[in-house]
């Protein structure tokens, strides 16, 4: 069975004897791995990617945000005031919303 780096760092440092264990490898491994992903100018940052996503209207003053249809993959109800003229943004998920009015 392969192994991912992280998981056998765990695996050693559970093996040491002692009941604290030293995170700093799996730290370090995971800072290493988010610093290669930031330096592929090819892929679109997550803010990128959201703002790609038009606002959405919505009839009523406040909008319930829960970032996804499916609870497992969303986040906390976040009830959102639609009061303003520009679009409010969910502090979750960042996705946007505006009131539509019918006027």
């Amino acid at each position: 069975m392969a192994y991912s780096g992280v998981l056998k760092t765990l695996i050693r440092s559970s093996y040491l004897g002692s009941t604290t264990r030293n995170f700093s490898l799996v730290s370090s491994q995971i800072s290493n791995h988010t610093a290669k992903w930031m330096q592929d100018s090819s892929k679109k940052s997550p803010m990128e990617l959201i703002n790609e996503v038009p606002p959405i209207k919505v009839e009523g003053r406040i909008v319930a945000c829960e970032g996804d249809n499916n609870p497992a993959l969303g986040h906390p109800i976040e009830f959102i005031c639609l009061d303003l003229k520009e679009p409010a943004v969910c502090k979750y998920c960042g996705l946007r919303y505006v009131q539509e009015h019918h006027h």
